[in-house]
This record gives structure tokens, sequence and C-alpha cells, in this order.
């Protein structure tokens, strides 16, 4: 089942580290964007996975990580959220699996399970009709030696 919760607003996702980032929730508009976004739609054809995935995740990061905390300059003084900065925060390999995984994966989640069979309504094949022909009982028995 698919629960909408239509009222759900921006929420502070916990990165780890100390840092905390305000993000909305992923929405198709976020994916076309993303996907959308020259540092991905321009990526050579024989570009790896894990290069793709990061080009992606960090495409989604600058649309939508709109406040963080735990985030300062090489001073320790809090700094606001750039595209600069949301690159280099998510170059900290922690911090974008966290992101990835929390954020990214739950978004993409949906967009998978598309492609999979529904399960029967009990969550078992137990109610499916059997298809398979019974054997004949008066079938004749092969010779023996």
């Amino acid at each position: 089942m698919i629960r909408l919760d239509i009222s759900a607003g921006p929420r502070w996702l916990d990165l780890g580290h100390g840092v905390r980032v305000k993000v909305p929730p992923f929405t198709t508009a976020i994916m076309m964007a993303a996907r959308a976004d020259p540092a991905v739609r321009d990526l050579p054809a024989d570009t790896p996975m894990e290069e793709r995935s990061l080009a992606f995740c960090k495409a989604v990061a600058r649309r939508v990580i709109s406040e963080w905390e735990g985030v300062g300059d090489a001073d320790g003084n809090p700094v606001a959220p750039t595209a600069e900065g949301i690159d280099a925060l998510l170059d900290l390999y922690p911090l974008f699996e966290a992101f990835e995984l929390d954020y990214v994966a739950k978004g993409l989640a949906l967009d998978a399970e598309k492609n999979a069979s529904a399960p029967s309504p009990n969550g078992t094949s137990a109610g499916a009709p059997a298809t398979a022909r019974p054997a004949k009982r008066n079938a004749r028995s092969a010779p023996q030696s």
C-alpha cells in the first residue's frame, strides 16, 4: 500500500558527524529536474555507475537542501548552503552515503517497485488456481522383470 501524506513538509535529515540538512519530500519534479541537470545529462555513455550515482545525488542535493546545521568554513564559522558547498559536503563519503540511502534511495524505491509483480492479496500464492492436471489413476504399471 502506498501512503500519501499530502501535508508533509520539509524535514531534517541527520547525515551523521553532527550534520543535518533540511529537505522537502522527494517528488517526481525533483527527480526529473535532477535527471535534466547538465552534470547528469551530459555524462558520457560509458561513465561508470558510481560516478553517475554521485552526479545524480549531488544534482538532487543542490535542489533540495535549503538549510543545514553542523557545516562551517575553515575557521569553524557556520556557512549557508551553496551549490559548491553542497557538492563539497557530498564529497565526504559518510555524508554522501547517508544522503543517498536516507533520502534519494527511499525516493527511488517506488520507481523500482513498478518493475515487480504485485503480491497476492494475502501475501502468498495460496489463493492461486491450480494449473497442473491430476495424474491418471488407472495408468498401467511397467512390466516387471
